[in-house]
């Protein structure tokens, strides 16, 4: 029996043995699962089986601890830091509305770019050397850390450093060109 919520929000649930059941395919799924879920956009949400409590939170935090010790990490120590002594403070109500704005912002702004740079040599000659050289940013910006709230000389480093790249892989095509 499938099962997803009215606004289509596929439901997991969490038993006390750890194991994660997806209502929609029927069947037991991995944190690895729901890690693929939300990078392909699929909203679900996870209850505890016998509370029917929401601990979506606690298991996409789990998940993120996951991802940080097999290397892959995203989150500077000097962040996290941060992040913790926002805990308890009087604008602790305001952070996460901030880093939701800032990712945002962040996943605007690369798909902007990402746009640009394909539209700048969709019908050139050099299309193939442009989308390899795309994937070598894409490579590049996916190892992203970021900068510490309100660190604008950092951003503006970035800024100038993409625009510098993006003139150096222009120079390039032009000479082959």
């Amino acid at each position: 029996m499938k099962k997803t919520s009215a606004d289509g929000v596929v439901i997991i649930k969490k038993y006390a043995n750890r194991r994660l059941y997806n209502t929609e395919t029927s069947s037991y799924i991995t944190l690895e699962h729901l890690a693929t879920m939300t990078r392909e956009g699929r909203d679900f949400k996870v209850v505890d089986a016998k509370t029917e409590d929401d601990i979506t939170h606690n298991v996409l935090t789990q998940i993120i601890m996951e991802e940080e010790s097999r290397g892959a990490s995203m989150l500077p120590v000097n962040f996290l830091r941060q992040l913790i002594s926002m805990y308890g403070d009087s604008m602790q109500a305001m952070v996460p509305g901030y880093l939701e704005a800032s990712m945002e912002g962040f996943r605007r702004n690369h798909a902007q770019f990402k746009s640009a740079v394909e539209g700048a040599f969709a019908h050139s000659p050099f299309a193939e050397i442009a989308k390899r050289n795309m994937e070598m940013i894409e490579a590049a910006t996916s190892a992203f850390k970021p900068s510490a709230p309100g660190s604008a000389a950092t951003k503006d480093d970035e800024i100038a450093t993409l625009k510098l790249q993006l003139a150096e892989l222009q120079a390039k095509v032009d000479k082959l060109g």
